[in-house]
Formats: C-alpha cells, sequence, structure tokens
C-alpha cells in the first residue's frame, strides 16, 4: 500500500514561489524565446529533434506530454516553413520519421547557442562553488520530480582531493555519534589519522580511495605502509543513502589489489565487534580474525577486533 503525505500550503506556496522566481531567471517571460520567432514549447520540439534520430510525433506527444491536436498543428507549421521532412516508417507506414532540414538546424543554431549563452551569464554571477551548489540542487529536483533509471555505474572511485578530507573527518564522525553513540574522541582520531596520511604520504607505498556518487563524497578507505612486508587498511565507511551498491566491497577490494601489486605480505586492519556490516565485508573478502581486547574508547565500552590477510 502507497501513502501519500499531502503537502501543506506552505510547501506549496514554496514550490509557486520558485516556479515563479525561475521563470524570470531564465526569461520565459519575454516575447519570443531568446529573442526569436519560437516560442517555449516549438523551440523544445526543435531541440530534441536536433538531439535525438528517428523521432515521429508519437514520441514527441509522449515525451513532452503535449496535446496530439496541438503537436499536428505544429509539425504542419514546421513543414511549411521548411524546417522538416517526413518519411513513412517501414514498420508502420501510419507512423512517419521527423527529421530537421538543413533550413531547420540552421534555425535551431541561434536558438542552442543563445541558450547556451544566457545559463553561462546566469552562471558567472556565482563563485565556482556556489555554480556547483546550484548545479546539484538541480540535478536533485530532476531526480525526485523525474522518471530517471539510476545510473548504470552509480558511483565512481578517484583519488584523493582538496576538501576530502575535512568532509571525510566530519561524516566519519557524525555517522558513529548516530548509529553507535561515540563521543567527540573518534572523529579527533579520524582527524589524527587523516592528518598523519597526508603529511607522510608516499604514493610508491600508500593509497586512497575515495567513492564520489552525483558529485559527493558517499565513502573512502585508505591503504598506510606499516613496514615492508604490512600494510594497514584503515578507516573504511560509507555514506548511509549510498548501501547496498557495494561500494564497502569495492574498496576493501581495491585495497587488495593494491597491497598484493606492491608486494606487501600482510594486510591488517582494526574494527570492533558492533560493526557487523563492515566484519561480513572482511570476512568474505578473506581476512581472518587474530584477536580481540576489551577496552574503553570513544565513550564506550568496545571489543576492538584485528584482522589480518595474507597476501
Amino acid at each position: 500500500m502507497t501513502i501519500h503525505h499531502q503537502p501543506g500550503k506552505e510547501r506549496i506556496d514554496a514550490v509557486r514561489a520558485f516556479n515563479r522566481f525561475y521563470t524570470r531567471q531564465i526569461g520565459l517571460l519575454d516575447e519570443g524565446l531568446l529573442k526569436s520567432a519560437f516560442s517555449l514549447t516549438e523551440a523544445r520540439v526543435l531541440y530534441e529533434l536536433a538531439h535525438r534520430d528517428g523521432l515521429t510525433a508519437t514520441d514527441l506527444i509522449r515525451d513532452l506530454g503535449l496535446d496530439a491536436g496541438y503537436v499536428s498543428r505544429l509539425l504542419k507549421k514546421f513543414e511549411h516553413l521548411q524546417l522538416i521532412s517526413r518519411t513513412a516508417l517501414a514498420s508502420d507506414a501510419r507512423q512517419s520519421s521527423i527529421t530537421l532540414t538543413p533550413a531547420g538546424r540552421q534555425a535551431f543554431a541561434p536558438l542552442n547557442r543563445g541558450s547556451h549563452d544566457q545559463v553561462a551569464a546566469l552562471l558567472e554571477r556565482l563563485p565556482a562553488a556556489e555554480q556547483d551548489r546550484l548545479v546539484k540542487a538541480m540535478q536533485t529536483v530532476q531526480q525526485l520530480l523525474g522518471e530517471s533509471q539510476e545510473p548504470k555505474v552509480p558511483y565512481m572511485l578517484r583519488p584523493l582531493q582538496v576538501g576530502d578530507i575535512g568532509w571525510i573527518v566530519r561524516r566519519q564522525g557524525q555517522i558513529y555519534a548516530q548509529d553507535y553513540g561515540w563521543d567527540e574522541t573518534y572523529e579527533a582520531l579520524v582527524a589524527e589519522i587523516l592528518g598523519a596520511f597526508v603529511k607522510s604520504f608516499d604514493p610508491k607505498w600508500e593509497r586512497s580511495w575515495i567513492a564520489e556518487r552525483q558529485g559527493e563524497v558517499v565513502g573512502s578507505v585508505f591503504v598506510v605502509r606499516k613496514s615492508d612486508e604490512v600494510a594497514k587498511l584503515r578507516l573504511l565507511y560509507v555514506e548511509p543513502s549510498a548501501r547496498g551498491l557495494g561500494i564497502g566491497k569495492r574498496l576493501v577490494e581495491e585495497c587488495i589489489g593494491f597491497a598484493r601489486a606492491k608486494g606487501y605480505k600482510t594486510l591488517t586492519l582494526w574494527t570492533n565487534d558492533i560493526l557487523t556490516a563492515a566484519r561480513h565485508i572482511y570476512e568474505s573478502a578473506g581476512f581472518k580474525l587474530v584477536d580481540e581486547e576489551r577496552h574503553h574508547a570513544f565513550g564506550k565500552d568496545l571489543v576492538g577486533q584485528n584482522w589480518n590477510l595474507e597476501l
């Protein structure tokens, strides 16, 4: 059973206010879109025809949510202006594939260029970081209100970049406080470990992996050199919103592959018994529990666990 949450008046008013604001920002109330002879809908149809091959009138009606009669009249207008040509489909003579003519592409070019320049001018008013915030917010609106599928590759792995350290320290501190009640001393430990990693980083023997999804950091792990034969896997974490995508398993596999390639004999890590999801990942990757120790840390009585993987 689907539970529908009725939006309150304040939320409805907020969305309507945003619509009015954004309409003013992109100039849709101007007479003629981008100072052209085309309306917004006409320009939208031209855009679809310029970027997608083999479209039919049925495709345009469905994908743009337009009235069939309106689309029919619009296409007749485009034909009269010699902007499009139609070819009957071999599979169904009642349907025609619609293609922009050279004149149609010539008519679309200034619209496309004008739209690009208009958006560029809008973004140029903002610093780079604020441009990123705006784009991510727009992507969020599109994902929440649209019907797009999850991307085939829902995340990417990349090396550490400027700004990641602060994010990882903050999020690990928050997540472990929320999920397990750990205090600020754990956040301080994470900051200490990452600070040391950056200061003494040896790219020949050490590595970092940052999982990024839709522009946000959603996980990370580090391999740190302990000795010529032993490497340490440190600070594996995955954001709650990104769990179930296999990120944790992939990060651990990357660490193992790197450690083997570098000739380490053992990959070791420390965790504790309440991190059951992490324990499952380590066990499935072949790590063996070496010993346990009970101690008080991060405001809790914990059972620390030491794991080794013989490479």
